[in-house]
């Protein structure tokens, strides 16, 4: 038996904390490194889902090499923002900017599909923003792991690796976006458009704007001019400027927005909540025309949401938010019989899959009930898969 004070256990014990004291920092680098290789090889894998996805959709492809290599090459697409530091007129340089953004991305759609549907055009144009996205993802996520493996920054890579939860979740969101877009699928974000397609009825449609569609109707008694963007292709519309032009030439009494919230975790998809002021989310330059007019005319500001989170926001849309459609047209109209007008009713938010009417929308429960079911069970595969310790984006 050796005795506690015998001086070479002792010198043995004192060498091996030595020794864990320099591999222990190497270990925990090569860990953290091993962790962060394995959720870039996971984006890539998404990221190539995604060109696959958006591939396999282009119509009558003549050189299938040099259109995967266009695409590829636009997937580097980036757009600056323009320079803040004197904030007036802001909003007007960023309307240019994403003007020239959405011009660029139509130019490089109707190259290589120039035969195809506008609706479809407008879905595909959709489709690579999204694979655009992800793309710049799966780049700065490589970028933060050859920047620790260059600098043996352990501690950048633990920083790192606290997000990859998070960054991982959002990027699987953007491969089922791309999906949804290139099929033209509804997703969470369509609600709002679906709420006013609903409220349009049977009634024809105009375009006031570029990608933006307007129905002047009676409602409850009260003159109501209903706004979406164009469907059933992915649009945003110019909504802003529609609302700003119709409020000039009208006294319009209220005006009424309708768009997808994010949740907070805890709270459950599909609750519809009741507010003031513009609900449109996005870089800001349609809420600032609304707000900017609405505040120099004084006209009242509500709005209605329903909470999703930002993953369905972008995916197919999910049954519960399909539901409260319904529901919350109950309560627009509840709204207008109260309200004196002329009202401005305002559907946001990505109307792909969405037409203009409510027929179309009630033809789309069966799409909406077949994704969410697909959703769930990937959902549930997903979890598996992870708890196993592997993982592997969707068959393609």
């Amino acid at each position: 038996m050796i005795s506690q004070f015998d001086p070479i256990s002792n010198f043995i014990w004192i060498l091996m904390i030595f020794v864990m004291m320099l591999l222990y920092p190497v270990l925990m680098l090569k860990q953290v490194v091993w962790r962060l290789e394995q959720s870039v090889n996971m984006i890539a894998g998404f990221t190539a889902d995604a060109k696959r996805t958006i591939f396999r959709k282009i119509p009558n492809k003549k050189s299938e090499k040099e259109l995967k290599e266009k695409i590829n090459n636009f997937l580097e697409f980036f757009m600056i923002e323009p320079v803040n530091l004197d904030p007036y007129g802001i909003v007007k340089k960023l309307e240019h900017i994403i003007d020239l953004s959405e011009e660029k991305f139509k130019k490089f759609v109707q190259s290589i599909v120039p035969n195809a549907n506008e609706d479809f055009k407008a879905n595909l144009g959709m489709s690579l923003s999204s694979a655009v996205s992800l793309y710049q993802i799966e780049k700065i996520v490589r970028h933060n792991v050859e920047m620790v493996k260059k600098t043996k920054n352990v501690q950048l890579g633990i920083i790192v690796q606290m997000q990859l939860p998070l960054i991982e979740k959002f990027s699987r969101a953007l491969l089922y976006c791309t999906e949804a877009f290139v099929n033209g699928w509804p997703i969470g974000d369509s609600f709002g458009a679906a709420v006013a397609a609903k409220l349009i009825g049977n009634a024809k449609v105009k375009e006031v704007e570029a990608d933006t569609v307007m129905v002047r109707k009676k409602i409850k008694g009260k003159d109501v001019f209903i706004i979406k963007a164009k469907g059933p292709g992915g649009r945003l519309g110019k909504l802003g400027k529609t609302v700003e032009k119709l409020v000039k030439r009208h006294r319009i009494g209220k005006i009424i927005t309708i768009d997808a919230s994010g949740k907070l975790e805890g709270e459950k998809t599909g609750t519809i909540a009741e507010g003031i002021g513009v609900a449109i989310g996005g870089a800001g330059v349609d809420r600032s025309y609304i707000e900017n007019i609405a505040t120099s005319k004084g006209i009242p500001l509500d709005s209605y949401v329903v909470k999703m989170s930002h993953e369905e926001a972008i995916t197919p849309m999910p049954m519960e938010v399909y539901k409260a459609i319904d529901a919350v047209v109950e309560r627009v109209l509840e709204n207008i019989a109260m309200s004196k007008g002329p009202i401005i009713v305002v559907g946001v938010g990505n109307t792909c899959g969405v037409g203009n009417d409510a027929e179309a929308v009630e033809s789309v429960a069966p799409i909406v009930k077949k994704n969410a079911e697909m959703m769930k069970r990937r959902e549930e595969e997903e979890k598996k898969k992870e708890s196993s310790g592997w993982f592997r984006p969707f068959g393609f």
